[in-house]
């Protein structure tokens, strides 16, 4: 349906700015997406889009993946209320000030920094974990949630694709070992870290955000409320620190575990779906078993507590099924096969790369997801490799760090969602605050992309 097939990302994407209301754009995305799909098959009228809409949700929901992820994203909500309520937060914060490890907001923003890094293994356990950790510390030294949310979104994504050690390496290592090439994938997947530059500038970026202490755009107004605020955010009183440590290292622990033993004894073969899920359901269990055993709350209080933690949830966890869902939609009606092909056949070779670099962004940003945008990237872009002799690196590091850089500015991107969920920060203020830094990383990159390829191609 070529340039049709856009219409309902941008549909989603043109309301989500106008009124603000994300669940309502995604919903209007996917029907529109479906009607689309039925005018393309002349087999059913497009009234029929609603019903097809629903059925395009059961059958996103009852896939096993994507039902981990709902899951997951429920029972987050139940493990940062047990932590939040159990005045946990507030003692951890007290702790490592008392410590002196966190005495000053460079010290804050490292921690959660390092944090983030140390936890590869996954890029949603990656921005949980270190957003849970540093909510207490953010609030306690007046530094918005929206800040938080940018640190641990823009070191999450990064670090994965730079370290590969996880899911994400095994991801692309999987694709790349179905072609023939001219050197080994393995070394082809190494070799694309040093020329990765949107991953590697976007984390500089957060340094000199950290290092300096100094936001701007959006994020500089957000940083100036939350100085305005009279009232902290935590209001529980501090009671012992390992209400908060013991569930978080328990959930980090038993993700490493659980990935050695879902990838049958490798680390980079396990399945970040399924860890996360059982490493968040067991740290669950360890919340609430603290919480019993030290007679913090009865067993009456600590459900009443956990569910309410899941309520609190639900619509970023509709958020997450409709952006599931529409891109689901989206793949049925080959958006990103249209997108992708923006990279002509006749451009001047040393424009080819640049131009993946740009098709991965704009696929990732209207689709939501960078992991789709490799699947549809990488069968392009090494034919390109074969035929037209580019540096194979050079080609898989503009692909992957397109599709996180349109990942990070998508408004319906399930990662978007996720990195909010963790720093407590709305989804759009997220999105809002940290586009500006994502455009000017994505700038810079593109920059740099055109003088690798004039070095190494022209």
């Amino acid at each position: 349906m070529d340039w049709v097939s856009i219409i309902p990302p941008l549909v989603a994407i043109v309301v989500v700015f106008w009124k603000r209301e994300v669940i309502m754009a995604l919903l209007l995305a996917v029907l529109s997406a479906e009607a689309l799909i039925l005018v393309q098959a002349a087999q059913s009228s497009i009234i029929m889009a609603p019903i097809t809409s629903m059925e395009r949700v059961i059958e996103v929901a009852a896939s096993p993946g994507n039902t981990r992820i709902l899951l997951f994203s429920v029972l987050v909500g139940a493990l940062l209320a047990y932590i939040r309520d159990s005045g946990g937060v507030t003692a951890t914060v007290n702790w490592l000030i008392g410590k002196g490890v966190a005495k000053s907001r460079r010290q804050v923003g490292s921690l959660t920094m390092l944090t983030g890094i140390a936890v590869f293994i996954e890029s949603n356990l990656s921005v949980l974990t270190a957003g849970i950790f540093a909510r207490g510390l953010f609030d306690k030294f007046k530094m918005s949630r929206a800040r938080l949310a940018y640190i641990i979104d823009s070191t999450s994504a990064p670090v994965c694709i730079l370290i590969l050690l996880n899911g994400w390496g095994a991801f692309v290592l999987g694709m790349l070992d179905t072609y023939e090439l001219p050197a080994s994938s393995v070394s082809i997947l190494w070799g694309s870290v040093p020329l990765n530059f949107y991953a590697l500038i976007t984390l500089a970026m957060v340094v000199y955000t950290i290092a300096k202490d100094k936001v701007h755009g959006p994020m500089a107004v957000e940083d100036e409320k939350q100085q305005h605020l009279q009232t902290p955010v935590e209001t529980t009183p501090a009671t012992k620190a390992r209400f908060m440590i013991v569930p978080l290292v328990t959930m980090v622990v038993s993700m490493v575990g659980f990935m050695i033993w879902t990838g049958n004894g490798e680390l980079a073969q396990g399945s970040g779906s399924k860890s996360v899920l059982y490493a968040t359901v067991l740290a669950t269990a360890v919340a609430y078993l603290l919480l019993i055993t030290y007679q913090r709350f009865s067993h009456q209080q600590a459900v009443e507590i956990g569910f309410k933690g899941m309520g609190e949830l639900l619509p970023l966890v509709t958020i997450v099924l409709l952006s599931l869902t529409l891109g689901s939609s989206l793949k049925v009606l080959g958006t990103g096969i249209f997108v992708s092909g923006i990279v002509g056949e006749y451009l001047p070779l040393v424009l080819v790369v640049p131009m993946l670099f740009l098709a991965g962004a704009v696929m990732s940003f209207t689709t939501g997801t960078s992991w789709g945008t490799f699947a549809i990237l990488i069968p392009i872009g090494v034919p390109l490799i074969q035929s037209l002799g580019l540096p194979p690196s050079l080609v898989i590091a503009a692909i992957l760090g397109g599709g996180i850089f349109g990942d990070h500015c998508s408004p319906i991107s399930d990662t978007s969602a996720v990195s909010s969920i963790a720093a407590g920060c709305d989804l759009l203020t997220h999105v809002r605050t940290q586009l500006p830094y994502a455009l000017v990383a994505g700038g810079l990159t593109l920059v740099a992309y055109v003088i690798a390829s004039i070095l190494m191609i022209g």
